[in-house]
């Protein structure tokens, strides 16, 4: 089964994932913590990492059926096509949300800005360090066309 990419309704992400998993449809919002902080309290929250945007694992015959749902809006295209996610992306996603992926200042200790860098939690992708900071580093992934920002250990 293929993983498509779902544009769904203004701040509905972990909504329209627990009613598309209610109605058997493997659906994935991937959300990092965060801790919120009001003038009496402060609270750990889960916020999506993508904005708008989950993804469902789906048949082809079975590709109206998230349109049951009132919190999708409709499927994200790439280039006149239903954007498609390869599963070892979703994987490699959930190990660095779920923080089990090894990185260590020790693996950045010889390395500058604009050096190559391959990312052995990353499935070996390999990127262009683009900044170094004390406690991050952000590198460029050209396969993605994104920039990451990771936390040294």
């Amino acid at each position: 089964m293929k993983w498509y990419v779902l544009h769904t309704r203004p701040r509905s992400e972990k909504k329209a994932e627990k009613q598309l998993l209610s109605r058997g449809i493997n659906a994935y919002c991937p959300t990092y913590s965060k801790i919120k902080i009001w003038n009496d309290r402060k609270k750990k929250i889960y916020v999506p990492l993508l904005p708008s945007m989950i993804f469902v694992s789906l048949n082809d015959k079975e590709i109206n059926q998230v349109f049951e749902c009132k919190a999708v809006v409709k499927y994200m295209f790439w280039l006149g096509k239903r954007a498609v996610v390869r599963q070892y992306e979703i994987d490699i996603l959930r190990r660095y949300l779920s923080g089990s992926y090894e990185f260590s200042n020790s693996d950045i200790s010889d390395i500058k800005v604009g050096d190559s860098f391959c990312l052995s939690s990353f499935n070996n992708e390999k990127g262009i360090v683009n900044r170094i900071s004390n406690n991050n580093i952000w590198i460029y992934l050209k396969s993605l066309g994104y920039n990451i920002k990771l936390k040294l250990a």
